[in-house]
């Protein structure tokens, strides 16, 4: 069975929903992971993606904020939805598809602008969320699953448009990056993406403070698909779709894509 699986940092699903469709029907994955969906469950905008075919759907909602969603063309049940670090947020949900692999969906918190967890509540909860989560892989080791969604981390010097300027800046800071590899480490996990695309700049992230991103090119890979090792090998065609950070009210993400063949 061979399926594209999709993760998009969405920022309001509700106010996005045009280009949600867009990328529907333009790309048609099998499987949509959003996050940042900003809405209760019940408010997500449901009767659009069902008639696309995009009919399970798995989610867990905060209103104004947070909020994570799996959309599926593929039978799929809810695997659970854990609350990291305690923090009482809508950042994770999982899935198990028909073919028995269950996908994580992420949304890692952003960790504020100064990265001193004694001076910002924020950067602390980040590095918490991501050591309750490599505490529960140790604890129980993932299998025939993918971990999908804003990670809110650009972990390889590559994954930045300047790697010495963004040293000190929340999302690429070496005790973020060490935390995100404890993290990975722990779950086995493969970064699919890289897997792919060993070599070269990629990001799937651009702030809408460039007044002409594109141009500018300061962009971050914030986004990730990772893979257990037992089905990593199984992954290929990665990609991130740049044209939709350009469309009309975009998020300031770009989709980021993977193709498995199980």
């Amino acid at each position: 069975m061979s399926f594209t699986l999709a993760t998009w940092n969405i920022n309001s699903v509700r106010l996005r929903e045009p280009i949600v469709l867009k990328l529907l029907e333009k790309e048609a994955p099998d499987v949509l992971c959003l996050q940042e969906c900003k809405s209760p469950v019940d408010k997500i905008p449901r009767e659009g993606f069902d008639a696309l075919g995009y009919t399970h759907m798995v989610a867990r909602g905060d209103k104004g904020y947070n909020g994570v969603a799996i959309l599926s063309k593929i039978p799929m049940v809810e695997a659970g939805a854990e609350d990291f670090a305690g923090l009482g947020h809508a950042r994770h949900i999982a899935g198990t598809l028909e073919n028995g692999v269950t996908v994580h969906n992420f949304y890692v918190p952003a960790g504020g602008d100064i990265p001193d967890r004694d001076k910002n509540e924020k950067f602390g909860q980040k590095l918490d969320y991501l050591t309750d989560m490599r505490d529960r892989f140790h604890a129980a080791k993932p299998q025939k699953s993918i971990l999908v969604g804003d990670l809110n981390i650009a972990p390889r010097e590559d994954d930045v448009w300047s790697h010495k300027q963004l040293l000190k800046v929340v999302s690429h800071t070496p005790i973020e990056v060490e935390h995100l590899s404890e993290t990975q480490d722990a779950g086995g996990w493969v970064d699919v993406t890289r897997q792919d695309i060993p070599e070269g700049p990629l990001y799937s992230w651009w702030s809408y403070r460039a007044k002409d991103w594109d141009a500018a090119d300061k962009g971050r890979r914030l986004d990730h698909v990772w893979a257990t090792g037992d089905i990593a090998n199984a992954a290929h065609g990665s990609r991130i779709l740049r044209e939709a950070r350009g469309w009309e009210k975009p998020s300031d993400h770009a989709p980021v894509f993977a193709v498995f063949d199980l």
